[in-house]
């Protein structure tokens, strides 16, 4: 008994074999390194990405925000949406001349070059704010602030 295959199931099975192939080639493909980031002016040009998302992190914690306080982007949408190499928000060029100003400090305040162990961070003066603090706050033996004076209900105190 000679089996014959039909021929509509064989053009069936062309048409799929032929998809698969088309399926497989449009898939993408495993991507590269990821392209080097842009506009750097404080950091080495040649800085590992690992470093620059570990600094950056830092910063983020050191100050109590996300990356949206100095990058262009929207809260919420993945970060390949963000444009990092902008410099459209002022906090981004004021984080450069912080940086600049504590690098300065650890270096020839303190003697500590780069890769060494900083002394002044983001953090000594920031304390997780965006406003660096400008007096220690208020702790245990500390004088409570003066009680502001109330109004009544004639308006005096």
């Amino acid at each position: 008994m000679k089996l014959r295959v039909p021929v509509v199931a064989l053009g069936a099975a062309s048409c799929l074999f032929g998809i698969c192939i088309a399926v497989a080639h449009a898939q993408p493909t495993s991507p590269g390194p990821p392209p080097p980031p842009k506009n750097l002016q404080v950091f080495p040009k040649d800085i590992a990405r690992a470093d620059l998302i570990s600094n950056m992190k830092f910063f983020a914690q050191s100050l109590g925000v996300r990356c949206t306080f100095c990058h262009v982007g929207t809260e919420g949408q993945p970060l390949s949406a963000f444009d990092f190499a902008s410099d459209a928000k002022k906090e981004k060029l004021t984080a450069r001349k912080m940086l600049v100003m504590v690098h300065r400090i650890n270096s020839q305040d303190f003697g500590i070059q780069m890769g060494g162990e900083p002394k002044v961070t983001c953090f000594t003066c920031h304390r997780g704010s965006t406003k660096p603090l400008t007096a220690p706050p208020p702790g245990p033996g500390s004088p409570a602030p003066a009680p502001t004076p109330q109004k009544t209900e004639r308006g005096t105190s």
